[in-house]
């Protein structure tokens, strides 16, 4: 595994930027702190390769990239984002990078040469791509997590217990999950919760999918769901929720009556659904606030803010969630 310039940091108990001095200008690092970040750097075998500096002549803006601007739960980040950067007088460049690996990095390394650095939120770059960017640039990550890079997420596995609990207290005992996308970190985050909370609320689990993260995925995922025999359904995000709702009253299934159903984000657009959804809310708004103020920190040298944070989640009860026949 390449040794990068977060793991000397994480090592000698520094910031990156601070790291980054001593490297490049380490008249400007106290003797002390350049002796430990060197020692660090032998441990690891660390070579400087012109990583990220701190900018001499900051250009006042920084870059988001999100994968999926079609769905709202991204907007809520984008909103949390602009708020908190206003709050410094920073502009905000942001980008769609429509779920393609491919034009994400292009995206991100051309952005990084005209900002400060950059949030990616839910990227489908792989972690040495990441890893590389986070070289060039300062890097925060959005519902994503690498090791010794800086990151914000949502506590999805603590949400997915909350659901499965849910289910279990109504009398649930066979559910259907319909999965993201395949190599979805995010999807990884809810299976991580919902396998061990079935077993241990006795809950037989199937797993469907990958489906897209769109409305079109819960009208694929709704028949192969019933086909199953589940008396609930539990979605990878609010978008497939409304797919299988619809896919559902096509079919003449009544929600809640015949079957059960949770969605994952918490929409605008889940409380005035026909029935409004049960979900479980990810703090999307507040999710970009957090990772702007950690990019800002990090640019600023400003140990007071810690770097990887995870936001709860909490789930909403509202119509489409009843005892079982």
């Amino acid at each position: 595994m390449t040794v990068t310039i977060h793991d000397v940091a994480n090592l000698a108990k520094v910031s990156i930027s601070t790291v980054s001095r001593a490297f490049t200008t380490p008249d400007l690092v106290k003797p002390e702190t350049r002796n430990r970040i060197l020692a660090a750097a032998g441990e690891l075998g660390y070579q400087p390769t012109g990583g990220p500096r701190k900018p001499t002549n900051r250009t006042g803006h920084i870059g988001i990239i999100v994968s999926d601007l079609d769905n709202p739960f991204f907007t809520g980040v984008l909103n949390g984002v602009q708020a908190r950067a206003r709050q410094d007088d920073v502009a905000v460049l942001f980008a769609n990078s429509d779920q393609d690996p491919v034009v994400e990095e292009n995206l991100a390394r051309n952005m990084a040469k005209q900002v400060d650095g950059l949030v990616l939120c839910s990227p489908s770059m792989s972690d040495d791509q990441i890893r590389d960017l986070a070289r060039q640039t300062f890097v925060v990550l959005l519902n994503r997590e690498i090791d010794g890079i800086p990151s914000v997420v949502m506590d999805s596995p603590g949400g997915m217990h909350q659901a499965i609990q849910h289910l279990a207290a109504l009398g649930h005992k066979r559910c259907a999950f319909l999965g993201g996308p395949r190599n979805s970190w995010a999807n990884a985050a809810r299976l991580s919760g919902l396998r061990p909370a079935a077993e241990q609320h006795d809950i037989e689990v199937v797993e469907f999918g990958p489906f897209p993260p769109r409305f079109e995925g819960g009208l694929q995922g709704a028949d192969l769901a019933l086909a199953a025999g589940v008396t609930a359904i539990i979605t990878y995000n609010d978008l497939v929720a409304f797919g299988v709702l619809a896919r559902l009253n096509a079919r003449g299934v009544p929600v809640p009556d015949e079957i059960s159903l949770v969605g994952f984000d918490d929409l605008v657009f889940a409380a005035i659904s026909a029935p409004p959804l049960t979900t479980v809310a990810m703090p999307a708004e507040a999710a970009g606030r957090t990772a702007v103020n950690v990019l800002l920190a990090l640019l600023d040298d400003d140990h007071r803010v810690q770097i990887n944070q995870s936001l709860d989640t909490y789930l909403i009860v509202r119509a489409t969630t009843a005892p079982p026949r």
